[in-house]
């Protein structure tokens, strides 16, 4: 249930050839299919055979939906039950029904099955997140959530997301690609004490003080078969982040399950004074590390002896410089021209390409730090040449989406599917708009992708959309624009949610602190379509780029972005 995943659970790449981080498989005995978002629509076709699978676009149509129209009547079709939702596997099941065919969960995952050199999971140790960085003790983490099972009349609650588990108990982990979690579970209850079920092996003696006695620890195989002890026992299960395989469990054990949202999201979600100022902190070194890579893209990309594979390994080398970096949040998207127009493109030896003179290059990149986990998006010109009149309407379409939903004021309660419209007013003006999220929710020192804030169309019925923003959330304002076969455009930084005080208002209002702070290139900016508004704004903002960045540079590199943030006219 995890967006990333360890090696030895990349199953769909192993099986498909498809290496984005979200997507499903349908094998049947005569036919197979591929489903995936807007974001993978050219990606999947580059790296899965057409001969043997069909593209299917989610959310056009759905696993069920296809499955329905699909499979043979009388089939059996097996599925994982650790892998997939309660919801998923109810409307499957329905669907299935009506053409007299069953959903059946299987008892081993059929990939691990045939997959003879399947990578072990990872054997890392557990780490202690400090409360310097986290802000607030485990305890009291625990306590909030025994008074929230005291008021809903329950005994315990299952925590099965991994950010989760890692945020509650303020522990770290190795065990998924970029994100800082372990493989683990966790039962909370309402007397304030805990289960955790985690592989001992990880387990360390600075780790088991942490944690001390009122956390009880299991391996992480006993988790299953105490779920089955719960007889009798209300117990809350998220239907959104707890597997099928949990419900299985719980309802075969007797307990009495009460389908809530998991107690910990939307506390971890609002982040503290201390995370706060953790991120703050974090995005100035990973400002100046990435404005240190664009100084030298600046001198050694038009040589053309640069490419993406290269680009993308001097944008980590920057960050590791910093001697605070502790993993990338997530691969690098290092597109270089038309690899940009796939907005979750993934560099390897096969597709990298070298970044050419006279063309855009893209790269969405961040760093995970004790203090904080970023993200951050620029579109550069490669010259020495101009640009196409196109690539700065588009870009500039782009930056004005950004702008207006970086100057955002709303009222308490707004949710994200109500500022949507903002960052793609000027895409829609020119005919054109962008096939992902604008904005989605960012942890600290965990997953980069958080719920359950999220900034998008509401169409699609994407989780988080019509989540209310709160104060002290961290999202991406993060628009595009992809050009099939030549280039791709994407503006991002992240913004924390903040409260805003307006003389006579009727109420709360809030806004956007930026927080990225890396200068944004003008070669691509089309300055007479920008109003007087948004010309204060980019010279505001490169101002504050400025100040945070130049006392962390020297020589070429801050004569570079002393020039890259003057003011336009």
């Amino acid at each position: 249930m995890s967006e990333y995943v360890g090696e030895y659970a990349q199953r769909l790449g192993w099986l498909t050839g498809f290496g984005g981080s979200a997507g499903t498989a349908v094998v049947l005995s005569e036919e197979a299919a591929i489903f995936t978002d807007g974001r993978y629509t050219l990606q999947v076709r580059q790296q899965v055979d057409g001969a043997h699978w069909s593209y299917v676009g989610v959310p056009g149509t759905s696993v069920s939906a296809w499955l329905a129209e699909h499979a043979p009547s009388g089939a059996r079709i097996g599925y994982d039950a650790w892998l997939h939702t309660k919801g998923w596997a109810d409307t499957a099941t329905a669907a299935l029904a009506a053409k007299g065919a069953e959903l059946v969960a299987v008892d081993r995952n059929p990939i691990d099955a045939v997959w003879g050199d399947q990578p072990s999971p990872s054997d890392a140790k557990l780490t202690v997140l400090e409360d310097q960085y986290s802000g607030q003790n485990s305890a009291e983490k625990r306590s909030a959530v025994a008074d929230w099972l005291k008021a809903k009349g329950l005994d315990s609650a299952v925590i099965s997301a991994l950010d989760s588990v890692a945020w509650t108990f303020n522990i770290r982990g190795d065990d998924v690609s970029h994100t800082p979690v372990a493989l683990s579970f966790a039962m909370l209850h309402q007397d304030g004490t805990a289960d955790l079920y985690v592989d001992e092996s990880k387990l360390t003696d600075e780790v088991r003080a942490h944690l001390g006695n009122a956390v009880r620890l299991y391996p992480r195989s006993a988790f299953a078969p105490a779920l089955a002890k719960m007889e009798g026992q209300k117990v809350a299960v998220d239907p959104d982040r707890a597997v099928a395989a949990i419900f299985n469990r719980l309802t075969d054990g007797g307990a009495h399950i009460v389908s809530l949202r998991d107690p910990t999201i939307l506390p971890k979600a609002i982040k503290n004074p201390i995370e706060q100022a953790g991120h703050r902190a974090a995005q100035r070194r990973d400002g100046a590390a990435l404005s240190r890579f664009l100084h030298w893209l600046s001198v050694e990309a038009h040589k053309g002896e640069q490419t993406e594979l290269s680009a993308a390994a001097k944008l980590q080398d920057y960050r590791a410089a910093t001697g605070k970096l502790k993993d990338l949040s997530f691969d690098t998207i290092s597109a270089a021209g038309p690899n940009g127009a796939s907005p979750h493109y993934k560099v390897d030896e096969a597709s990298n390409r070298q970044i050419e003179s006279n063309s855009v290059y893209l790269v969405d990149s961040g760093g995970q730090y004790l203090d904080g986990t970023t993200d951050v998006t620029r579109t550069i010109w490669v010259g020495p040449g101009l640009p196409t009149s196109e690539m700065k309407d588009r870009f500039t379409r782009v930056l004005k989406g950004h702008i207006a939903l970086a100057r955002a004021v709303f009222p308490e309660g707004t949710a994200g599917s109500q500022l949507d419209t903002l960052a793609r007013q000027y895409l829609w003006d020119a005919g054109v708009d962008y096939a992902h999220g604008t904005g989605h929710g960012v942890g600290s020192f965990l997953s980069v992708h958080e719920g359950p804030q999220r900034i998008g169309k509401t169409a699609g019925g994407q989780a988080g959309t019509e989540e209310p923003l709160h104060p002290g959330m961290i999202l991406s304002n993060e628009p595009g624009y992809y050009k099939q076969g030549e280039f791709g455009i994407r503006i991002e930084n992240l913004v924390l949610v903040e409260e805003r005080e307006i003389a006579g208002a009727e109420g709360r209002y809030f806004g956007f602190e930026t927080l990225t702070f890396a200068p944004i290139d003008r070669a691509l900016v089309d300055v007479a379509l920008l109003s007087t508004e948004e010309r204060t704004w980019w010279n505001d903002y490169h101002a504050q780029v400025l100040a945070i960045v130049a006392p962390q540079l020297e020589g070429d590199a801050l004569a570079w972005a002393e020039s890259a943030c003057s003011p336009i006219g």
